[in-house]
């Protein structure tokens, strides 16, 4: 199989529906960063998202990504659910962006959201920071929404999401 460009485009309020969706899909993620001497490190985690294609998780800042984050905030998520069969329709999403801990209002934010995605979380029992990944650019991938084995990406604006490119498997 190659991968081929296509010119059809997607209404950015069609992406930003099926994004946040994809975003919601599953309770886990996949986090990768960037180690001191640029090799890759990938964790699984719990996160939440908020409707501006950010990703929020708490976690211990001497784990590995933690630490990695601190001194490169290059960073790149997966979301899918992974209940589905191999042959059937597949939907998954891509971002990369930055991410690090947050601070102030954020920091309020993100603990507001990651406690809607998660009522036990208690952030004063928890005592753990909190971190954001800020979304530069998504790879949507929803068979039955979108297309046939069709990757849509976008750029994350603060408006929503602009088309950049729409690819094919053939």
């Amino acid at each position: 199989m190659t991968v081929e460009r296509r010119a059809r485009r997607f209404s950015s309020a069609r992406l930003e529906r099926v994004t946040l969706r994809l975003m919601n899909a599953a309770p886990l993620c996949a986090l990768s960063t960037v180690s001191p001497g640029g090799r890759a490190h990938i964790n699984h985690m719990y996160f939440a998202s908020t409707d501006q294609f950010e990703v929020v998780w708490i976690s211990d800042p001497d784990s590995i990504h933690s630490r990695n984050l601190a001194r490169n905030p290059s960073a790149a998520v997966t979301i899918y659910d992974s209940h589905q069969t191999w042959g059937k329709p597949d939907r998954g999403i891509q971002l990369f962006g930055t991410a690090g801990v947050t601070a102030g209002r954020a920091e309020r934010e993100a603990m507001r959201a990651y406690g809607n995605r998660f009522p036990d979380y208690d952030p004063e029992a928890d005592g753990l920071p909190v971190y954001r990944f800020k979304a530069r650019t998504v790879k949507v991938f929803d068979e039955r929404t979108l297309a046939p084995v069709t990757f849509v990406t976008a750029r994350v604006t603060r408006a929503g999401l602009d088309w950049v490119k729409t690819e094919v498997s053939v």
